[in-house]
């Protein structure tokens, strides 16, 4: 549950980073990032597993680029959805998926299941190969 929470967490802090750094994306503040977070987290575990399977064949044509054109739709969905975000454009949902995408990755990979942070660390073992 503390995974999940920290989570949730980490994705509104994307959506708030993401609002600061492009005009196109507006957060009205931090409780309806909260939200947006929330129904985004929804979207993309109920809705996100389907549109990939359809749109299968472009995604291998496109070696998994059209991703973040899934990633744009269901931000802009959300969008649409609830008011306290607004995305002008799909071009504003495509440049805020690719951040929204980045911080989170970079933010969750620090995050184990059990939702501790985890530290990476690298040693050297034996001849020149890192474990």
């Amino acid at each position: 549950m503390r995974g999940l929470l920290l989570r949730w967490l980490i994705l509104t802090a994307a959506i708030l980073a993401a609002a600061h750094l492009f005009n196109g994306i507006a957060v009205t503040g931090l409780a309806a990032a909260v939200w947006a977070a929330a129904l985004l987290g929804i979207l993309n575990a109920f809705l996100r597993p389907l549109l990939l399977l359809i749109t299968l064949p472009i995604n291998i044509l496109t070696l998994g680029l059209f991703t973040f054109v899934v990633n744009a739709l269901l931000l802009w969905m959300v969008s649409g959805l609830f008011g306290g975000l607004v995305v002008n454009g799909f071009a504003a949902a495509l440049i805020g998926s690719l951040v929204i995408s980045l911080v989170s990755w970079l933010l969750t990979a620090l995050i184990d299941g059990r939702g501790q942070v985890e530290v990476i660390s690298l040693r050297r073992s034996g001849k020149d190969r890192w474990e």
